[in-house]
């Protein structure tokens, strides 16, 4: 009787799964995460308490040193430039908000579609009797926080900074956090709603064809808006705001009242002020907009969700619309696919097997077919090319030799920091990519110890071709002459392995075999890690270089032979960049090379 009730199925469908329990699905999502979040904290701890207090130590100094420059350059604009400084000052902001409410969309578009459709954890859960609207809640947080927590990282020194120049009371701070709170979701309803879209009729040829159509329009609107007008030198014009109105023409579009960055930094701007009835009903603004959204988003956009997600996992292909591409799948053997150009160029390459180059193909097939993968690649090449193209604006007036010096070092720190991206986000996850697959990988003759190294090798190559390239036309750009081209492209190069040789190491120590998102991989203890040693490491070369660079001695000494003091610190400069870069490089690699060989599976 007992084993009857037992096995006796209910007739009535519990609250849960009839709709009445779905807050409490969320609540209950969103704290196990957390405690999951908080366990794998404390298990990170226990195992290497050095790591920690090294990852709270760059927390607590970044935040210092941040701080620090922010006042000072603050201090600079409203001392040395009376009047004239707290406008420039105001307009960097409003430029400054404008600028990351895009990279917030762009950041959620990416993270979003990724989490929406290419997570384990959503497959798992829409097997469940979950509402697809909780679901969506739940993965809409989850991208959020994902995408926003590195604008918080970058703005908290910043409006601190602020806040104790202007002499702002104590609740200018709780206000702003409050602001900075609801900034944060516009962008993220934005490109979740984008990112839906985005899948659901990705494959349809009108869709393709109007995006693209789009797309080439607003390239050449922003060439056209970008590009620089002559100012007439008037010695007539001694106006200050005219001529600053004539300088910054371009950065009107930041002060349009429409724009959600504006309600956020006026609000700023006039709470430090002491403004508080203005600032309060730009708050307001920004809380309706977040309401009216945030609220559609909540309840309406959960059977988009599941239309989308079921069109991504059913349709083969998005180019199947163009007979190009039906062509091409219709003369392929089931058994022997043609041979691409790429292919036929790694049959050419004398000295490498041909295991070696299968592995170097399958990585590189992997890196294509994944949408993330390329597409947040394109997006950093093309802010790198934005960068590239707004150079030669910013050499007119370059005739000063500190000047001079001081841009073509900050050009090799930008360059340095996009490569240092491209390897925490892309080298780093290489390793754990390869996931439960990899007794398939080790059980081959090639070895987990070769395929390390070619993976090094592979990524080490194109990143090169890459920062080359960067370094190359930047100096050029900067018309910088020709041996201190050759000097940066040499640095670069050094740092290139270095940054290479950290990811690989640091992705084989501490891998993440359970995660297939990339961004989730790099978001965990390890590539947290390599994330602030790589940033240290091109801080101290940078200054260790531009403390001992030659030219600066020559400039100041007005000599070409170089003797004395400051010879011997360029070259005490030279050699400890060289050790540095040797050392970080090459001992965290060795070190992942030792532990692949003994590697159990």
């Amino acid at each position: 009787m007992a084993e009857s009730q037992t096995l006796k199925l209910p007739t009535t469908v519990p609250k849960a799964a009839a709709g009445g329990g779905f807050r409490s699905h969320l609540a209950q999502l969103m704290r196990v995460n957390l405690l999951q979040a908080g366990r794998r904290l404390a298990g990170v701890q226990r195992e290497s308490r050095l790591l920690t207090s090294v990852i709270v130590g760059f927390i607590i100094g970044y935040f210092g040193v941040a701080f620090w420059l922010f006042q000072r350059g603050l201090n600079f604009l409203l001392r040395d430039f009376p009047g004239f400084g707290t406008l420039l000052a105001e307009r960097l902001i409003f430029l400054l908000f404008a600028f990351l409410f895009v990279l917030l969309f762009l950041s959620n578009l990416i993270i979003s579609y990724t989490n929406f459709f290419r997570n384990r954890e959503t497959h798992f859960l829409l097997s469940l009797p979950v509402s697809t609207q909780t679901i969506f809640r739940w993965k809409f947080i989850e991208s959020t926080l994902l995408a926003s927590w590195a604008f918080l990282f970058l703005i908290a020194p910043l409006l601190g900074a602020y806040g104790l120049i202007s002499k702002a009371p104590w609740h200018f701070y709780l206000i702003t956090l409050f602001s900075t709170a609801l900034f944060i979701v516009l962008p993220a309803v934005a490109g979740a709603w984008v990112a839906l879209n985005l899948a659901r009729f990705l494959d349809r040829r009108a869709f393709q064809m109007v995006a693209l159509s789009a797309a080439v329009l607003l390239l050449c609107a922003a060439a056209h808006w970008l590009r620089p007008e002559p100012i007439a030198d008037d010695p007539n014009e001694v106006r200050v705001l005219a001529v600053m109105d004539r300088l910054m023409m371009k950065t009107h579009f930041s002060h349009s009242p429409l724009l959600p960055s504006y309600w956020m930094s006026s609000s700023v701007l006039l709470w430090a002020e002491g403004a508080w009835s203005s600032a309060l009903f730009f708050i307001l603004v920004l809380l309706s907009y977040v309401l009216f959204f945030g609220y559609l988003s909540f309840t309406t956009m959960g059977k988009t969700f599941y239309d989308a997600f079921s069109v991504v996992h059913s349709r083969a292909s998005v180019f199947e619309q163009w007979n190009w591409f039906r062509s091409l799948r219709s003369r392929q053997n089931i058994f022997r696919y043609p041979q691409s150009l790429f292919e036929k160029l790694l049959q050419n390459i004398r000295g490498a097997g041909s295991d070696v180059r299968a592995l170097i193909l399958k990585d590189i097939r992997i890196f294509w077919r994944d949408t993330t993968q390329w597409g947040q690649t394109v997006i950093l090449f093309g802010l790198l090319g934005v960068y590239i193209i707004n150079l030669r604006h910013f050499t007119q007036q370059l005739t000063n030799p500190f000047w001079i010096h001081l841009v073509s070092y900050l050009n090799l720190g930008a360059c340095s920091l996009n490569l240092a991206t491209l390897t925490t986000r892309f080298v780093y996850p290489q390793f754990s990519l390869e996931g439960k697959r990899l007794w398939i990988v080790g059980m081959a003759p090639i070895g987990l110890v070769k395929v390390v190294k070619v993976k090094f090798w592979l990524a080490t190559l194109a990143s090169l071709v890459v920062t080359l390239g960067l370094i190359t036309l930047s100096c050029h750009m900067l018309k910088m002459p020709l041996e201190r081209t050759f000097f940066f492209a040499g640095t670069i190069t050094i740092m290139t392995f270095t940054l290479n040789g950290l990811a690989m190491g640091l992705g084989v120590l501490y891998p993440n075999f359970k995660e297939e998102n990339p961004s989730k991989i790099v978001s965990g203890f390890g590539g947290t890690f390599c994330l602030v040693l790589s940033f240290l490491y091109i801080v101290g070369s940078v200054a260790m270089l531009s403390l001992g660079a030659p030219w600066r001695i020559r400039d100041e000494v007005h000599s070409s032979i170089l003797r004395g003091p400051s010879f011997n610190f360029a070259v005490v400069a030279s050699i400890g960049f060289l050790l540095f870069s040797l050392l970080l490089g090459q001992l965290p690699l060795q070190l992942g090379l030792r532990r692949v060989s003994k590697f159990e599976m």
